[in-house]
């Protein structure tokens, strides 16, 4: 199969409009005038229209009553109910042209979303704070997704048109501008893609590529058949279009638990491969992430580079579950799995995940998990906030509004230097304490579900709070997520401070280490205490002490290695001291 068959492909006459339409009788391509477009036996229609070039603006009519965009539409610049839009990815003049990546070992995230990174929400906008980033030690920045969504704004996980880079935040100019511009200052860049579903407005395929769904269900409608090569070509054209033609240096999958796998037919293992082939043919690193509540460690290797099959890491979501009991005490939802945290969070540091086959309270007692103490450290993206775990809350309010300065600083001291890759969510660098509200932009009937839904999640929280919710169809909601810059320059700035020491310590001493570092062993020694030892690469130790509680606690004995965070001699609250030396 050609290796951009999904999508308009420029000729030399022209351009070649290709749909695949199993389910249609006849097809037309609709640009000045309707342009039939013949069927193949596999389904797929296609007509080349000569004279036409990038810039030209179609939409196909499914047997003569129903107009839709190209669902590889490149670009769509009125929305997913307006025209797709020819794009020439072979036009932009990269400035970083030998940019390949950078190892995996020296990973820093940074979770951004677009639209409330800046007031002007747009991909330029975003260029003016790469230095930002870069200042205070960031390795990569992580992009929300950034697939066409019906409306103004969003999320960005209700995308329909995969392959179109939403135009509420610029043109694919405008973002292919934005990574050059990270690249030329050394900082990846990754992207949140979800293919786990499609949103629920402006999906027309199961009119014409029923084959696309299966009657299994995800949290949010029809799962997608992965059995049928197309779909799964589909979507592994996808993971590279993104990769290719817009250079990024890697994808977080976003809950691949809700992927239904069939062994005949495995998406991830494919999806990993074909992005493997591409790194081995541009020299490029590129590294894939998982998002999966599965906790299934079977999928992770962090060290075969190019990928062959599997995924770098896994954002554990048990660290942060374990970090967000010990520092707000909350215990509903989610939260009832993690009874101990402080024994529990000594278990991540020394085994990755916290549930490795055992019972999940909050799953029914169901076993969850794999064993993962066997992997490198670096198979896990550690973090005490994201979108999710701010952003499903009800009020979307950050941990710093929880927890008391002294525990978020050091709970930041622990996570920034242990030697898994550390993520930090927009703002956090500076102890912001804006919320990050769901929102979106539906209109109608949809709109009103959105709405109902959320008052049935989150019932007793509108019980207690009434009108003070923010409703998530509300431009108010929308506004209220946007990042004040004016806060990271004056009450932020020693929490910036913090954060820029951390990584400078993790820059010089543990990511040129990483390579070959194992887990070793943690303990939660009494109520409070917890202390951490990590092999590191090249046969040294990494070790961490750390009090967490609000009493003094008289030091431990010296384990005689060599102070690269703290201060030596008894440990006020909530202090936390480093050091590398011998095993």
């Amino acid at each position: 199969m050609n290796a951009r068959a999904f999508g308009p492909q420029l000729t030399r006459d022209g351009v070649l409009f290709r749909l695949w339409a199993p389910a249609a009788n006849s097809v037309e391509v609709m640009l000045d005038q309707p342009y039939p477009m013949e069927r193949d036996k596999a389904g797929w229609f296609s007509t080349t229209v000569k004279g036409t070039q990038a810039g030209t603006r179609y939409r196909f009519r499914i047997d003569g009553e129903l107009d839709v965009p190209d669902p590889a539409s490149q670009f769509q610049p009125d929305d997913i109910a307006g025209p797709s839009q020819v794009v020439d990815h072979d036009t932009y003049t990269w400035k970083a042209r030998n940019w390949l990546g950078r190892p995996w070992e020296e990973a820093v995230f940074l979770e951004a979303h677009v639209s409330t990174y800046t007031q002007d929400g747009s991909y330029r906008a975003m260029i003016d704070k790469l230095d930002h980033l870069t200042g205070i030690g960031v390795t990569a920045l992580e992009l929300m997704p950034l697939a066409d969504f019906p409306g103004r704004w969003n999320w960005g996980y209700d995308g329909v048109l995969w392959y179109a880079p939403d135009s509420t935040y610029g043109k694919p100019d405008d973002l292919k501008a934005l990574i050059d511009a990270a690249h030329q200052r050394g900082l990846m860049v990754f992207l949140d893609v979800v293919y786990n579903h499609f949103g629920p407005e402006g999906n027309y395929l199961g009119r014409y590529a029923p084959q696309f769904f299966c009657d299994s269900h995800t949290p949010w409608g029809h799962a997608i058949d992965y059995r049928d090569e197309t779909v799964r070509q589909f979507v592994i054209q996808n993971a590279l279009h993104w990769l290719r033609d817009y250079r990024f240096d890697g994808l977080r999958l976003d809950a691949v638990h809700a992927i239904i796998e069939h062994d005949s037919a495995p998406l991830l293992r494919e999806l990993s491969e074909a992005a493997g082939r591409l790194a081995k043919e541009t020299g490029r690193h590129i590294h894939l992430v998982l998002e999966n509540d599965d906790n299934a460690s079977r999928l992770l290797d962090p060290l075969t580079d190019p990928p062959g099959g599997r995924f770098r890491a896994q954002w554990n979501d048990d660290y942060h579950h374990a970090w967000h009991v010990l520092l707000s005490g909350e215990r509903h939802g989610y939260y009832e799995d993690y009874p101990k945290p402080h024994a529990q969070l000594a278990r991540a540091l020394e085994g990755g995940f916290i549930y490795q086959g055992e019972p999940s309270p909050h799953r029914q007692n169901e076993p969850r998990g794999e064993a993962s103490g066997h992997l490198p450290t670096t198979a896990f993206v550690n973090f005490l906030q994201n979108h999710d775990q701010i952003g499903n809350r009800v009020l979307g309010d950050r941990l710093e509004t929880n927890a008391k300065s002294a525990a978020m600083e050091a709970a930041l001291a622990v996570t920034m230097l242990t030697p898994m890759p550390p993520m930090l969510f927009m703002g956090e660098e500076w102890g912001t304490t804006r919320p990050f509200p769901f929102f979106c932009d539906f209109q109608g009937d949809l709109a009103e579900a959105v709405r109902e839904g959320r008052r049935k999640e989150f019932r007793a929280a509108y019980d207690a709070f009434g009108g003070d919710i923010p409703d998530p169809l509300d431009a108010r909601t929308f506004a209220l997520a946007k990042l004040d810059w004016q806060e990271a320059r004056e009450q932020g700035r020693t929490r910036t401070e913090l954060i820029r020491s951390l990584l400078a310590v993790r820059a010089k001493e543990i990511a040129p280490r990483l390579r070959g570092a194992r887990f070793g062993k943690a303990l939660a020694k009494d109520e409070g205490f917890l202390a951490a030892r990590w092999q590191l690469g090249g046969g040294e130790a990494l070790y961490l002490e750390a009090n967490l509680c609000d009493l003094p606690r008289t030091s431990a004995a010296d384990p005689g290695a060599r102070l690269i965070w703290g201060t030596s001699g008894d440990f006020a609250p909530w202090q936390v001291r480093w050091s590398i030396g011998d095993v």
